[in-house]
């Protein structure tokens, strides 16, 4: 369906607005725009753009464009203006190019009758369950512009988050990378011709150190069964994540890491941090518990924690409280069956539990902290090792040769 660009006049407060609406044909948007009360002045259908642009042009929004998207979505329905022209406004000056394309197609179906929630539910790349669900119960509530404010905050918070960790692991992979291309470069080129020059230096039968013997060995293998080495690794990478990939492989995987010693208090506290965000977030906005609980336990990003939430909900709808449900759980901190505990006492469950995502985004800030201090040193370390390893593998043979030619 092609594109329109649009100028009109406003019948109500006689000012020009102008926008984009996807429509069949120049008659069919002026008539959608005089259903919106608007009188056109200029319809013209876009041209496509086709070229290397278009081509490589990205189609995943940015959570920074996304929250900025939230909030003008919610000063501008605060301020009274009617959700198709905000949506039309937006989408005319989105800087995002994919935010800009995934809008049209949203005001085609809000157009034709389709709910703003349910709208934004087609493109789950952009909006996951828990903006939808809030989306709706905004729109069921009357209160859309006040659940868009929430949400922009819920997103941040996410955002932020995502980013430190991103940010604390990026040092650590440069050097893991960086090590593994030095290692594979010594042993591919600088070993093989140490080796050739102590051979030449001490002759065939000269005795080597044990050390120097089982490098030149690994090098000699590598160099030798290149051909079979790699496809083997590549072969077994590509199974382990073609197998964590599966669900049975996922969850396996999941377990896994929360048994790591330096990841698993992180990733814990990010897992209960998202919990507590993501849930009040949802029952403030209205969401009933049990949907509450479902779009949580998909938002935690950890299966094993998806599946104890998904298998409390049940026990929820026999009348238990999520609160006492979680104090059995040891997944989960007793802090948070305690806060949430109160908040069922008190009626303030959301209030309590934004609390306790504050709290652990803290924790979570002081452990990425706590660990990059020490993985920085530990890599170090490990590429110093390496290097002396090699050096030793190389000096000890020439000092052996040098002092048995003083003799």
């Amino acid at each position: 369906m092609p594109n329109f660009d649009y100028t009109a006049i406003s019948d109500t407060t006689k000012k020009t607005t102008k926008g984009t609406i996807g429509a069949g044909s120049e008659a069919e948007v002026i008539e959608l725009l005089k259903k919106q009360k608007l009188r056109p002045v200029s319809v013209s259908a876009q041209k496509s753009a086709l070229g290397a642009s278009s081509l490589f042009k990205s189609k995943k929004v940015k959570s920074d464009d996304l929250v900025v998207f939230t909030r003008q979505l919610a000063a501008m329905i605060g301020a009274g203006v009617p959700l198709l022209r905000s949506l039309n406004s937006l989408q005319q000056h989105a800087e995002s190019a994919a935010l800009k394309d995934q809008l049209v197609k949203v005001i085609e179906d809000v157009q034709s009758g389709t709910s703003f929630g349910d709208a934004l539910a087609k493109h789950p790349s952009t909006f996951n369950d828990v903006y939808v669900n809030m989306v709706r119960a905004g729109e069921t509530a009357g209160i859309l512009d006040e659940i868009l404010n929430r949400l922009a905050v819920q997103q941040e918070k996410s955002s932020a988050m995502k980013k430190r960790i991103k940010s604390a692991m990026t040092y650590p992979v440069v050097l893991l990378v960086i090590t593994v291309i030095a290692f594979f470069g010594l042993m591919l080129f600088v070993i093989p011709q140490i080796g050739d020059i102590l051979k030449d230096l001490g002759g065939e039968d000269t005795e080597l150190p044990i050390i120097t013997q089982i490098m030149l060995a690994i090098s000699s293998g590598m160099i030798s069964w290149w051909f079979i080495v790699l496809p083997a690794f590549a072969g077994l990478v590509f199974a382990v994540l073609r197998y964590i990939k599966t669900p049975s492989g996922r969850f396996a995987f999941h377990k896994l890491i929360l048994k790591v010693p330096a990841v698993n208090p992180i990733i814990r506290k990010v897992v209960v941090a998202r919990f507590a965000r993501t849930f009040s977030a949802l029952t403030g906005a209205g969401v009933s518990i049990i949907e509450s609980m479902t779009v949580t336990a998909h938002a935690l990003g950890n299966v094993v924690y998806e599946q104890a939430m998904l298998d409390a909900i049940d026990r929820v709808k026999n009348g238990e409280q999520l609160s006492s449900i979680l104090d059995e759980n040891e997944l989960y901190p007793a802090i948070v069956s305690q806060m949430l505990a109160v908040g069922e006492e008190t009626g303030q469950t959301e209030t309590v539990l934004v609390k306790v995502a504050d709290f652990y985004e803290d924790e979570v800030d002081a452990s990425i902290n706590s660990v990059s201090s020490i993985i920085e040193p530990v890599m170090i370390v490990l590429m110093g090792g390496m290097v002396g390893l090699i050096a030793a593998s190389v000096m000890g043979p020439i000092a052996s040769l040098a002092s048995s030619i003083q003799k």
